[in-house]
């Protein structure tokens, strides 16, 4: 058995957690399908979207000064230069101020994956995640002060769980999977630093991923995030090879 170190699984609905502040999110995708899904999401939790569909109106935009975006959800396709160059002329307008989480789709290689990190990008998401699933993907990024953050990204997936403490087994649906941990949608998590068995299986997978892990955070409203504590070898390969995956699928033409 071996020990993950990587991240843990978070976050659920932001519009289920009263007193949180409205937000203001830019949504920048040359895709109109793409921009209303996520704008259509953000503004039904409460929070303030604007829709940019070029690199022009993404520049002018935070050129303009006034109040400055709270997260930019950006496609990095937007313009017809390279992924982390376009990052880098946003950083060049607003200082690296503006937290930036990319649409996974626009990847286009691993090495993308390193400059942007190094650029500040706070985490990816999928463009055609389901409508329910985008609040979960951006509420940590929107309200970090709210959760365990970690490096290692995080891959929407609804799947059934298992989980045992002691005698007691419980069953729930997972939030979203890290290299590290995972979260799971619960309205009785268990305690911060309660030890779990977990079992549940990957999208593909022919098998269980089986393991202990350790809850990091936990929130009624939402549910509970849990740190791996052991995994077989096996299980970690697989959960790193589906993390890894999911930057590199639904690519855009």
């Amino acid at each position: 058995m071996t020990r993950a170190n990587a991240g843990v699984g978070y976050a659920d609905n932001v519009g289920g957690m009263a007193g949180l502040p409205v937000k203001t999110v830019l949504v920048a995708d040359d895709t109109a399908f793409v921009r209303d899904r996520f704008v259509g999401a953000i503004e039904e939790a409460g929070h303030r979207a604007v829709a940019i569909g070029s690199a022009a109106d993404l520049f002018t935009r935070l050129q303009a000064g006034g109040e400055a975006p709270d997260l930019l959800v950006l496609d990095l396709q937007l313009s017809h230069a390279r992924g982390s160059d376009l990052v880098r002329s946003i950083r060049s307008i607003d200082g690296g101020r503006t937290p930036i989480l990319v649409f996974s789709g626009t990847i286009a290689t691993s090495d993308d994956v390193r400059e942007l990190s190094e650029l500040g990008v706070s985490g990816y998401i999928n463009e055609y995640s389901a409508a329910a699933n985008i609040l979960p993907g951006l509420a940590p990024h929107l309200f970090p002060d709210s959760f365990n953050r970690r490096s290692s990204p995080r891959v929407t997936m609804s799947v059934s769980v298992s989980y045992r403490t002691g005698h007691a087994i419980a069953s729930a649906l997972t939030l979203n999977v890290s290299k590290g941990g995972v979260g799971i949608r619960t309205m009785t998590p268990l305690e911060r630093g309660t030890l779990a068995h977990l079992r549940f299986r990957l999208p593909g997978l022919s098998r269980d991923i089986e393991g202990d892990a350790r809850v990091q955070w936990r929130d009624r409203n939402i549910g509970m995030g849990l740190q791996f504590e052991r995994l077989s070898d096996a299980d970690q390969a697989a959960i790193d090879a589906f993390v890894d995956s999911h930057f590199f699928s639904n690519r855009k033409a």
